[in-house]
């Protein structure tokens, strides 16, 4: 059975207003967001420390296949893979921040 157009009207009507009062508790809650600041350090420091994670890594090989010994680096031992990944992942971190 159709329903009359006075019932369509009052639920429409209903619609409407239940939106504006939803619309209306939305900009009193907006809440403001500073804008954030320049971001251009973003990229050197990422492909810097990236870069130094990935030297970390192959000064490491190349001195433990050689022989070569560098008083930090021996005596760190296998902890020179973590320094040198931990760098990577910091780089990869520090890329996420960039807009």
């Amino acid at each position: 059975m159709p329903e009359s157009k006075t019932r369509k009207a009052a639920a429409e009507k209903k619609k409407n207003s239940d939106r504006a009062q939803l619309a209306q508790k939305r900009d009193e809650t907006k809440r403001t967001v500073a804008a954030p600041g320049s971001r251009q350090w973003v990229p050197p420091t990422f492909i810097t420390v990236g870069l130094l994670g990935v030297l970390w890594l192959v000064v490491y090989y190349i001195t433990a296949s050689v022989g070569v010994t560098i008083p930090v680096m021996t005596d760190l031992g296998a902890w020179n893979v973590l320094i040198g990944m931990g760098g990577m992942a910091a780089a990869f971190a520090i890329a996420t921040l960039w807009k």
